[in-house]
């Protein structure tokens, strides 16, 4: 499947406890129609969340669904899941974001579950005119995330600005964040960040973040709080030590996930 990735690759490697950011984005079924087809996770969660088109998902444990526009999943792989993310369309545009969240070493064996979000139950937030956001995970305004439950208390926001309006929210200081522009450009302080970028956010309690130019800009602030672990990796597998990893494998191949 064809792909953007802005963390997890050479360049960025880690930002603890996030493990991966990709974006996928196409109106060519050649270019997504192949889906991810049964694969392995242990160790850690995945994170979907559609802007366009519809994935189907089912995995070794009975469990299925169908994510659509607008709609998430938070999957715990815990101890071990096999599943696969296969496109429901073979037209049209598929557009959404993976993201991987690394769990603590006290949770990575814990029992694998599914959080599915309907679209209708991801709560929409006016925050001012022109300011709206999709609250996926975290508080905002005397309201909680669809998600919930998770080790690394995260906020997930997709955030709509109209031109010339601002962001302007607390962030927990104890958490790492940073903010993914899929459409416009956002004004951090000096700093630009286009349609593609990622920027890492620096210490500090507040996010303000504006809209530049006449179209406005849509952007997604992921924040959580850092593990501060030894992590070991390798393809979908992430645990504390290589001898874990070994492991894992072990474990995989004799079908005992």
């Amino acid at each position: 499947m064809r792909l953007k990735r802005s963390l997890g690759g050479p360049e960025l490697q880690l930002f603890d406890p996030f493990l991966l950011l990709d974006e996928f984005r196409s109106d060519d079924a050649g270019d997504y129609i192949a889906g991810f087809p049964d694969h392995p996770h242990r160790g850690f969660e995945t994170v979907t969340y559609m802007l366009a088109g519809r994935m189907g998902h089912k995995d070794n444990q009975g469990n299925s669904g169908l994510l659509k526009p607008g709609g998430a999943q938070w999957m715990t792989a815990g101890r071990g899941i096999v599943h696969s993310e296969m496109p429901e369309q073979e037209d049209g545009l598929m557009w959404g974001f993976q993201l991987w969240v690394n769990l603590p070493a006290a949770e990575k064996m814990r029992a694998p579950r599914y959080q599915d979000i309907e679209p209708e139950d991801i709560p929409e937030i006016d925050l001012a005119d022109g300011v709206r956001v999709r609250l996926v995970a975290g508080d905002l305004a005397g309201q909680t995330g669809a998600v919930r439950d998770i080790a690394v208390n995260p906020i997930y926001w997709d955030v709509h600005l109209e031109a010339g309006r601002t962001l302007d929210e607390a962030l927990p200081t104890a958490h790492n964040a940073f903010i993914y522009v899929y459409d416009g450009t956002v004004t951090l302080a000096e700093t630009r960040v286009q349609t593609g970028e990622m920027a890492l956010l620096s210490d500090g309690d507040r996010l303000a973040a504006s809209a530049a130019g006449e179209s406005g800009a849509r952007f997604l602030v992921i924040a959580g709080q850092p593990i501060r672990e030894q992590v070991a990796r390798y393809g979908p597998f992430v645990m504390n030590t290589r001898e874990e990893i070994m492991q894992a494998f072990q474990d995989y191949q004799a079908g005992r996930f």
